[in-house]
């Protein structure tokens, strides 16, 4: 396992005004908890704000997916503990919501962990279908399996907030110059399966 990111290129950081220059700006705890709502590891967000500023959008999503695959056995744990699972929006079939209501808690007892499923490229209309059908394949995996799995959607999962993050902080940045984040900003990083 390294314990380093890959070395950044320095130079133009980024485009002025644009989410990227307001989060390389931030304060290191403001990006630390920022970070913290995008995957629940102190650690990984720890390495994610150390290691600003981040020479452009590429370079920060290749740095998220390079500390969560060094993510050790404690900080995925920590992670996944962070996590809730999954939810449909507003307007779902009652059936299916019982339905996933059912698979989850059943996912949950089995493996001590929210269901994290990135669903990313899915129409809001198929996402009933996805999650359902991929709660039930996954639960057939063994304990070991299913963690490496879980390890990889949360992976995908945190550079989807990322990508968020960049925007809010992109429309922040217009609607003026204040650097001030609450929680309830955070709010709109919270998990998304």
């Amino acid at each position: 396992m390294s314990s380093h990111l890959p070395a950044q290129v320095r130079g133009p950081v980024s485009t002025p005004g644009t989410g990227l220059t307001h989060f390389n700006s931030l304060p290191p705890d403001v990006a630390r908890t920022a970070l913290t709502h995008c995957c629940g590891s102190r650690r990984w967000a720890q390495r994610m704000a150390a290691h600003r500023p981040y020479p452009d959008t590429a370079s920060l999503l290749a740095a998220a997916d390079e500390a969560a695959y060094d993510m050790s056995q404690g900080d995925l744990t920590e992670a996944l503990a962070r996590e809730s699972s999954a939810e449909l929006g507003h307007g779902a079939p009652y059936a299916a919501l019982l339905a996933l209501d059912a698979a989850r808690a059943e996912y949950e007892r089995t493996f001590g962990h929210a269901f994290v499923i990135c669903l990313d490229g899915h129409p809001p209309e198929e996402r009933v279908d996805q999650l359902l059908a991929a709660i039930r394949r996954r639960l057939a995996h063994e304990v070991d399996e299913e963690r490496s799995i879980a390890a990889d959607e949360l992976r995908m999962v945190a550079r989807s907030r990322l990508t968020r993050l960049l925007a809010r902080l992109a429309d922040a940045h217009r609607d003026g110059p204040d650097d001030g984040l609450s929680e309830a900003d955070f709010g709109l990083f919270a998990p998304v399966g």
